[in-house]
């Protein structure tokens, strides 16, 4: 009897050993199935994205003393200011991450979250975009940062705009000039037959051929020792790229033109923004917004303080005032592409002189 006793007692505390471990393993379980949702989440906070993290990245093909690398540092600021450190944003200049089609590839695929993309680039992909390019339309970069706010820019914005890809705004480098090595320019015939370093665009490519000049298109970065070694007598640029480059210690002579704008396209991948919940949305599009306002404002004064300092370092500097010598070039170019493009067109009705 005594030990049928103890044998019920100890199958007892058997059951009961056995059922606290089933217990156990069940609670186990459930705990691991919600950690396992991961970014997903489950509660209300993280639903609504308060509490997650974010490193997102930029690129673009300008050295760091630029004003698309300020405005890009400005932009993590403000996210990071937003919301409140949760969001970083790392920044690779200068072409670091590949050319600007790698770059376009690299957010279409997710794994560049936005990029500053010059609009020269992409003007030979979308005909529309060279309407930045035409010439002598822009009396200068605060009329050509206005002109970002009309319907035709809007359409140019959509037209970049693909299924993974989102065209948000303009972002504007100072309007181009012309640096020589030799000479001012008062009109094409001292440009004639002259070889131009320029950017490849086809509205940019036919405004100098147009002009007599020989334009040669070639990477910034070989634009120093091709001046110095005479392989080109002349460059189409902005400012801030010609001090940047220091290319005033090998050409003297720089004629403010103003005959082109000179833009750049804020695109964002659109794999990364389907992954934000609408409260981290308002937090990206407000920080970019603040950043190109704060960008252009920027750029306008480095187009003050860059002239100075050119002057300082002894250049020769010339305004340019002679618009009728160009006037046939700058009709030819007109209407070629106002006749292909309507919003290109519209573009030249609401700012042409």
């Amino acid at each position: 009897m005594r030990k049928s006793l103890l044998f019920l007692i100890s199958m007892l505390a058997f059951l009961m050993v056995l059922t606290a471990c089933v217990e156990s393993q069940q609670s186990a379980g459930d705990d691991g199935d919600q950690s396992s949702s991961g970014s997903e989440g489950t509660s209300n906070e993280e639903a609504s994205g308060e509490g997650r993290t974010y490193e997102f990245n930029l690129s673009h093909v300008t050295p760091p003393s630029h004003n698309w690398q300020k405005t890009a540092e400005k932009f993590g600021e403000e996210l990071e200011t937003l919301s409140d450190g949760r969001m970083e944003l790392e920044i690779f200049p200068n072409g670091q991450l590949g050319s600007e089609g790698d770059m376009i590839q690299q957010i279409e695929t997710g794994t560049l979250s936005f990029g500053i993309i010059t609009n020269a680039y992409l003007s030979n992909r979308i005909d529309s975009l060279n309407g930045w390019f035409m010439p002598f339309l822009f009396d200068d970069l605060e009329e050509a940062n206005a002109a970002k706010e009309t319907e035709m820019a809007q359409q140019f914005l959509d037209d970049v705009t693909n299924d993974s890809m989102l065209a948000i705004d303009f972002a504007f480098a100072g309007n181009r000039h012309i640096l020589m090595t030799e000479g001012e320019v008062t009109s094409p015939e001292d440009i004639e037959g002259k070889k131009m370093r320029i950017i490849g665009s086809p509205a940019m490519q036919d405004f100098w051929v147009e002009s007599g000049a020989s334009p040669t298109p070639m990477p910034l970065p070989d634009v120093y020792t091709s001046l110095q070694n005479g392989v080109i007598d002349g460059i189409d640029i902005d400012l801030d790229a010609l001090v940047s480059l220091k290319l005033h210690e090998i050409a003297q002579d720089l004629t403010l033109t103003n005959h082109m704008s000179f833009p750049s396209v804020v695109v964002m991948s659109k794999q990364v923004r389907a992954e934000l919940p609408e409260e981290d949305l308002q937090i990206v599009d407000e920080a970019l917004e603040s950043a190109i306002e704060w960008g252009i404002q920027d750029q306008i004064q480095r187009e003050q303080d860059n002239l100075a300092f050119l002057e300082e370092n002894g250049m020769n500097i010339t305004e340019f005032d002679n618009h009728d010598t160009f006037l046939d070039i700058i009709d030819s170019v007109y209407t070629n592409y106002g006749d292909e493009n309507e919003a290109i067109q519209a573009l030249i009705e609401e700012y042409q002189d």
